[in-house]
């Protein structure tokens, strides 16, 4: 089969398309004819070797992609849930399924998380082989662009917004970089839920499309300092809630955005992992902080039942052969454009 690869961690030079061995299947997975595949900013970290807490070990060459949606070929022997035609995508969290958390029906707590594309081969190849228990069903009228865009990013909005915030209809929240994958997710569960929307982009385009899926209020980070725009337009009150996946470049502006009591919660940090850090902030205001990743299976199937639904759209920003990958990687890097990346097997281009 052919597959997205790199031999060694490094810039988008080292992204190839070319021959893999193809995948064998165990007894609990799963081979995939993958139609599409998405890409996240965790493919630039895994690139770079970057992982969450430390440097990544991987086996060489090594597949990336999380994200990835087709129709079942092989069932290994223990397999019950799914048969040969079934259409399927890819919830990417694995989990030991012994340790305390979870025995205790957490298994994003678990305390040997990994990520399928992260710390063990992904999915951006014609072929994949994943545990059953990682997929889950897509309806015939689901587009395969769609179905591979949806899992990662809707189910760690979800978590993040319902689960770990616990967001409330008529509190009002700040969803920072509202054009990426997590922020435009982030977006439209917030409005589904009933929240006064406040949203940041970098330019008038993606503001737009931030208004079009549920933002009420947009502010431009390139124009205005968002921590005092929020102070304006809430009269000094500040946000109940504010989604940071960005890190050091926001940090301090997220904790001078919320209202006494209020909520951060986060799923990562794209500008990086160790921003100052205001603590008299924190305890003067009485502020909750909320680390939060991925979703478990019944997260994963609330948000993509709605996703299925149409309740919740995937915003494709770019379609490209997996023989770009490249192009795509560079897309976003430069956060050029709104919503997701896609990359498709050029065998089904």
């Amino acid at each position: 089969m052919k597959a997205v690869q790199f031999p060694e961690h490094g810039g988008r030079e080292v992204l190839e398309y070319g021959e893999f061995e193809d995948p064998e299947v165990d007894s609990d997975e799963v081979l995939v004819d993958v139609k599409a595949a998405a890409l996240n900013h965790l493919d630039v970290f895994t690139r770079y070797g970057l992982g969450a807490l430390s440097r990544l070990d991987l086996e060489m060459p090594h597949i990336p992609g999380s994200d990835a949606a087709g129709v079942v070929e092989e069932v290994g022997e223990d397999v019950a849930r799914f048969e040969p035609g079934d259409r399927v995508a890819v919830s990417g969290g694995l989990a030991c399924g012994h340790c305390e958390h979870c025995r205790d029906g957490d298994p994003t707590m678990c305390v040997d998380f990994k990520i399928i594309g992260e710390h063990v081969r992904g999915v951006q190849s014609e072929f994949t082989a994943v545990p059953a228990e990682n997929l889950v069903p897509v309806p015939e009228h689901v587009d395969w662009e769609i179905a591979a865009a949806a899992p990662l990013v809707f189910q760690t909005a979800w978590r993040m917004l319902v689960t770990r915030a616990e967001l409330k209809p008529g509190e009002s929240i700040l969803v920072l970089g509202a054009s990426g994958g997590v922020g435009h997710a982030a977006v439209q569960i917030a409005d589904y839920v009933g929240a006064e929307v406040y949203a940041t982009a970098s330019t008038a385009e993606k503001l737009d499309y931030a208004k079009e899926i549920g933002a009420d209020h947009v502010i431009n980070y390139e124009e205005d300092d968002f921590a005092e725009a929020i102070d304006e337009a809430t009269d000094g009150r500040g946000v109940d809630v504010v989604v940071d996946h960005i890190g050091k470049a926001t940090w301090q502006n997220s904790l001078h955005s919320l209202v006494k009591g209020g909520r951060v919660v986060t799923c990562g940090a794209t500008t990086g992992r160790d921003p100052e850090t205001d603590i008299n902030s924190i305890f003067w205001n009485q502020l909750e902080i909320y680390g939060s990743t991925m979703g478990t299976p019944g997260e994963v199937d609330d948000v993509l039942e709605l996703v299925w639904e149409g309740a919740f759209e995937p915003r494709i920003r770019e379609t490209f052969p997996m023989s770009e990958i490249a192009d795509a990687h560079e897309m976003i890097e430069e956060r050029e454009g709104f919503g997701k990346v896609v990359v498709i097997p050029d065998s089904e281009m």
